[in-house]
C-alpha cells in the first residue's frame, strides 16, 4: 500500500499515519513494533514517560526493516524542561533506545507552572544542529505556548502533536498550527468511544469499513499525521486500512459536526506532572 508522507517545514518527509505505543507494556512493546512494521507503518511514536524507549530500540535493531525507513519519534518528559536538563533528557533516552539519531524529538507538554519549555526547546534547536535529531516539535502547545518559541528563538516547531479526535475538532489549533507550517499530528485519534457514535457507524456500513477506519480516514483526508494504538496485529491492520477509505465531503462535515469540546486527556495549560 502506497505510503502517505507529509513534508515538515524543514523540509523532511515524514509518513502521514503512524503506530503509537504510549501504554503498551513493556514486555509487549518490542513484539508491537515489529508487527507494525510488518504491516507497513514506518512512523513509530514514543516517548520518555511511556517507559518502554529500550524495547522500542531493541525492536528496530532485530527487525529486517532498514534504520533508514523508519520515521523514530520520542519525547522529552516534564522533569527534564531547562537547556542542560533537556540535553541530559535527550541523552538517556538515545541510550535506551541504542541509536545514534532521532528522526524527531517532541518537548511532551509546555508545563508552563514551570516556565522552562523556551529553554528547553533551545536545546532542542541544538540537538538539531548537531545533527542528533533530524526534526524537533512540540506536543500538547497551545497557541500563546507556539508563539513565544518562536518570537524568542527564531524557530518554529515541525509538528505540534495534540490530542484531536471527532468530538476534540481542534479546528482553532489546527488553523494556528497550519499558519505557522506547523504539522498537526492527532494522538488519540479514536477519541473515548468516538467510533461507537451513530454517525460513525452509519459511515462505515455504507462504504464497508470499520468505525475506525472511518475515523482515521476523517484525519488523514483533513491532512492530520495520525498515531492510532493497539497491542493486536489484526488491529494495526485494520488501523493500517484506513489509507484505503475515501469519505465524502458530506462524510467529513458530518463527522466535523460532532465536535463538543470533549477532551479526555490534560489540559495543557494547567499540567504539571513532574
Amino acid at each position: 500500500m502506497t505510503q502517505p508522507m507529509l513534508t515538515l517545514n524543514d523540509g523532511h518527509l515524514m509518513p502521514q499515519i503512524g503506530a503509537g505505543i504510549w501504554q503498551v507494556p513493556q514486555k509487549e512493546t518490542a513484539g508491537v513494533v515489529k508487527d507494525a512494521l510488518a504491516v507497513g507503518y514506518r512512523l513509530i511514536d514514543g516517548a520518555m514517560a511511556y517507559e518502554n524507549e529500550k524495547q522500542f530500540g531493541d525492536a528496530l535493531r532485530e527487525t529486517d526493516v532498514p534504520r533508514g525507513e523508519i520515521f523514530v519519534t520520542t519525547k522529552l518528559w516534564n522533569a527534564d524542561h531547562g537547556f542542560d536538563a533537556a540535553l541530559k533528557g535527550f541523552d538517556g533516552s538515545m541510550k535506551r533506545l541504542g541509536l545514534d539519531y532521532l528522526d524527531l524529538y517532541l518537548i511532551h507538554w509546555p508545563v508552563p507552572a514551570a516556565d522552562l519549555y523556551v529553554e528547553s526547546w533551545k536545546a532542542l534547536i541544538r540537538l538539531r544542529a548537531e545533527g542528533r535529531v533530524r526534526s524537533i516539535g512540540v506536543a500538547n502547545f497551545n497557541t500563546p505556548h507556539l508563539d513565544r518559541l518562536i518570537a524568542e528563538t527564531g524557530v518554529t516547531p515541525a509538528l505540534n502533536q495534540i490530542e484531536l479526535h471527532p468530538t476534540l475538532g481542534q479546528a482553532e489549533m489546527r488553523a494556528a498550527d497550519a499558519k505557522r507550517g506547523i504539522v498537526t499530528q492527532s494522538w488519540t485519534p479514536l477519541g473515548r468511544g468516538d467510533f461507537d457514535l451513530p454517525e460513525v457507524k452509519a459511515i462505515a456500513a455504507r462504504l464497508g469499513a470499520t468505525p475506525a477506519q472511518v475515523v482515521l480516514a476523517w484525519h488523514i483526508q483533513h491532512g492530520l499525521s495520525v498515531i492510532p494504538k493497539s497491542v493486536r496485529k489484526e488491529r494495526l491492520d485494520e488501523n493500517f486500512g484506513a489509507l484505503q477509505v475515501r469519505l465524502t465531503a458530506a462524510d467529513m462535515a458530518a463527522l466535523d459536526a460532532l465536535d463538543g469540546g470533549n477532551r479526555v486527556g490534560p489540559d495543557p495549560d494547567t499540567f504539571d506532572m513532574r
